[in-house]
């Protein structure tokens, strides 16, 4: 697994990227905070330049990895948050490693996708298979960033658009899979750590609605929805994302 530490703070806190992703999604989010923490980002299996190993693929599977990791960097307990995919996989990470998990900051994510999602999922894998990543381009990018956005950023926006297309097909396959299989919805009730949830008021992947069961369900948790967003709010508002992850900083401290 590609890994890299940032930052010099006295927090520790490790970022998961979101689907189809790497690591340097979280570079203005790293930019910001690095100062306040020391930040472990990494490519997630399937990605970027880790291993690509055959499926399946589960949510599970990838908090295990970060566990491992968490072990190659000599660390035992972090903050962890995650957006999109990456929020899927901090929540199973809490979930299976309570005492290795400090705080916990879910991003423009869910704990299920719902009853459709099997089905949707693999359309949209389905569709990659047959006429490559490239066709899902135009798609992605109304989900990712919003009309203004795009226009006023187009350089972060094609940026996405390279790694995105970058991606191994079988890889990305399979973590369609893994999406629409994914069901956190009984972990919420046992997560016992500082938990903060922020989602994009215009983010129809993981709607507001979605983060509200995420806050109903883990006790103490706040919940941020940030004006105008869309469904990759640490690219189109990095700054506060950082706010957000300054405040669970603290509070896990």
């Amino acid at each position: 697994m590609f890994y890299r530490i940032d930052g010099r703070g006295p927090h520790r806190i490790a970022l998961v990227h979101s689907l189809a992703a790497d690591h340097a999604f979280w570079r203005p989010v790293v930019e910001r905070l690095g100062e306040a923490a020391t930040i472990l980002t990494y490519d997630c299996r399937g990605h970027g330049t880790s291993g690509k190993p055959k499926g399946p693929y589960t949510v599970e599977l990838f908090a295990d990895d970060l566990a491992d990791l968490f072990d190659a960097v000599q660390w035992q307990t972090a903050v962890v948050a995650g957006a999109s995919m990456g929020g899927c996989v901090a929540l199973a990470f809490a979930a299976r490693h309570p005492q290795r998990t400090a705080g916990l900051g879910l991003i423009d994510t869910t704990a299920w996708y719902g009853a459709d999602a099997p089905q949707q999922w693999a359309e949209r894998a389905g569709k990659a298979r047959t006429e490559g990543l490239g066709a899902l381009v135009g798609f992605q990018k109304t989900r990712w960033f919003g009309d203004a956005f795009r226009e006023q950023h187009p350089d972060v926006v094609e940026a996405a658009v390279a790694t995105f297309v970058r991606n191994d097909v079988d890889a990305y396959v399979e973590t369609c899979r893994m999406l629409g299989a994914a069901d956190l919805r009984a972990a919420l009730p046992g997560i016992r750590v500082p938990t903060r949830i922020v989602v994009g008021e215009e983010d129809y992947a993981t709607p507001p609605a979605m983060a509200q069961v995420l806050h109903a369900g883990i006790a103490g948790s706040s919940c941020t929805v940030i004006d105008k967003g869309r469904h990759l709010t640490p690219l189109d508002n990095p700054d506060k994302i950082v706010a957000e992850l300054r405040t669970l900083l603290e509070a896990a401290a």
